[in-house]
């Protein structure tokens, strides 16, 4: 309760609304944008965004089917907004995430037959430490040898993909043609919000997690300090942090965020840890942090919208017969416009002028 009361007074001291206005300000005008683009290419517009509508919040199906593509992505975006406000461009989470979701599974498997009570959390937690300790890499080589963590990311998660894949398929994979793990059993399975449905109560961890986020870089010494790195590393150190050890610990917290994200994927909906089995979530987790302004809160909302956009995509693909690129364009514009602010703020500055010039 306590931390639920401490979420509500963080929403009611959001500072950023007005940003939170600009951003749904670039929404708009990126799915304008986007319905030029589906006219152009000789879609029917009004067909287009009844699908995307309807296969996103249009029944209790679709509103599951975009829970559970939000889930992981407010991990994924939690974890890179971590990196951003400690100054690092965590672009990894992806291969975190899949460090993350082996580990769970090979765990998974060990701790089957314990009490769910602890089974459970245990294995999320080695999730979480997976995915940490692949963070740690990155972070190391940036505090002790100045590696671009920019570089060192993206080829880790070249690494971590072909790395889960080779240990599945050497090590752990079960007969058959699919490169997977063998199932889960249901006491390390993270149940459905309602028996027999779609979305998994990992949206409830995910939101804790969002909470706690918060709590961590707006209420401790840690976060505080974590954030001063980021603004300047020289300051910081000349206040006494040491800038080398909050940027190691920022890409291990940064990576247990995304291990969990893999984690919470094959305990719940997947049941197991299949190759290849992330569409990108970790690089929308990007897109995600950038939108939400790297605010742990608005993450959750920018999760949403993407999630609300990957289920509602699939259905216009399936029914209105328009390319999935079409949705990638359309996330691209929503980046493109969020992430300059001051195209928006020209816009009003220019209707203010323009009203200003008529009244005299």
């Amino acid at each position: 309760m306590k931390l639920l009361k401490k979420l509500i007074e963080a929403i009611k001291a959001f500072e950023s609304w007005s940003s939170l206005l600009y951003s749904l300000v670039a929404i708009i005008i990126a799915l304008i944008l986007g319905a030029v683009f589906i006219i152009a290419f000789g879609y029917d517009v009004r067909v287009a965004f009844f699908h995307l509508y309807n296969g996103s919040f249009g029944s209790l199906y679709s509103l599951s089917q975009t829970l559970f593509q939000t889930t992981p992505l407010i991990f994924a975006g939690l974890a890179v907004a971590i990196g951003f406000k400690s100054g690092l461009f965590n672009i990894g989470v992806e291969g975190q995430l899949y460090w993350g979701a082996l580990a769970s599974a090979v765990v998974g498997l060990r701790v089957g037959s314990w009490p769910m009570a602890i089974a459970l959390p245990v294995t999320l937690l080695v999730g979480a430490i997976a995915g940490g300790i692949w963070g740690f890499i990155p972070g190391l080589l940036k505090a002790k040898t100045g590696a671009h963590e920019v570089i060192t990311t993206i080829m880790l998660n070249e690494i971590a993909i072909l790395g889960t894949t080779f240990m599945t398929v050497n090590y752990f994979k079960v007969a058959g043609p699919v490169d997977q793990t063998a199932r889960l059993a249901e006491t390390v399975r993270i149940p459905p919000i309602v028996p027999g449905g779609d979305i998994s109560s990992g949206i409830i961890i995910a939101i804790i997690i969002v909470g706690l986020t918060y709590f961590l870089l707006n209420k401790t010494s840690l976060g505080y300090d974590l954030q001063t790195v980021g603004n300047s590393p020289k300051a910081a150190e000349y206040g006494g942090i040491k800038s080398s050890r909050m940027t190691i610990l920022a890409m291990v917290i940064s990576g247990s965020v995304a291990g969990l994200a893999g984690s919470t994927i094959i305990m719940g909906r997947l049941g197991r840890f299949v190759t290849n089995f992330s569409p990108g979530y970790g690089f929308t987790g990007i897109a995600v942090a950038v939108l939400a302004r790297n605010n742990p809160i608005a993450v959750l909302l920018a999760a949403l919208l993407f999630g609300a956009l990957e289920a509602g995509g699939m259905t216009m693909q399936l029914f209105a017969r328009i390319p999935n690129d079409l949705i990638g364009i359309i996330q691209g514009l929503v980046i493109l416009f969020v992430a300059a602010p001051g195209f928006i703020r020209l816009l009003t500055k220019f209707k203010t002028r323009k009203e200003a010039g008529e009244r005299t």
